[in-house]
């Protein structure tokens, strides 16, 4: 991205967290070898909260769950270390939220979230939870015996659960 590009994209960000008070940052990968997922931008300013990163569901269906964990915490709802969230996904499933962890999480993965952090002035890195969803059809885990391989494949952990 040329710096011209670089710079209308983070206007972009900022425009948006102004107007809805986040920006959802989507990561594909091309060749369909590594899980697509989503992140926010901008919980740390607009709700001082942590930012938040899914794997491996459709692009509209992140996005609407980071939405609605966005409009929760607006409403009180308090972020933890295996927090349940309701609501997010149809249906009666459950996902939880893990204090992400990883080494190189702002690198690999949420570099956008570092970047407004430092924009805004702040020094080091936000926090950031990652968002676990059960497989639809058994409503496993990935860290539960007998999950679809399938589920386990599309959420890389970031986090540790103890």
């Amino acid at each position: 991205m040329g710096m011209r590009d670089e710079a209308k994209w983070q206007r972009t960000v900022r425009e948006n967290i102004e107007k809805h008070g986040w920006f959802g940052q989507q990561v594909f990968d091309p060749d369909g070898k590594n899980p697509n997922f989503a992140y926010s931008v901008g919980f740390t300013k607009t709700l001082a909260a942590p930012e938040f990163i899914i794997f491996g569901l459709r692009r509209e269906l992140m996005h609407n769950m980071i939405w609605e964990v966005f409009h929760q915490i607006k409403a009180g709802q308090k972020v933890g270390h295996g927090q349940k969230w309701n609501d997010l996904l149809g249906g009666d499933f459950a996902c939880y939220s893990f204090k992400c962890t990883h080494a190189d999480l702002f690198e690999e993965y949420a570099a956008s979230s570092k970047w407004f952090w430092n924009d805004q002035g702040h020094t080091g890195e936000p926090e950031v939870y990652q968002i676990v969803w059960p497989g639809a059809k058994d409503g496993l885990f990935p860290w539960d015996e007998g999950c679809d391989p399938y589920v386990i494949s599309q959420q890389p952990m970031l986090f540790t659960r103890q």
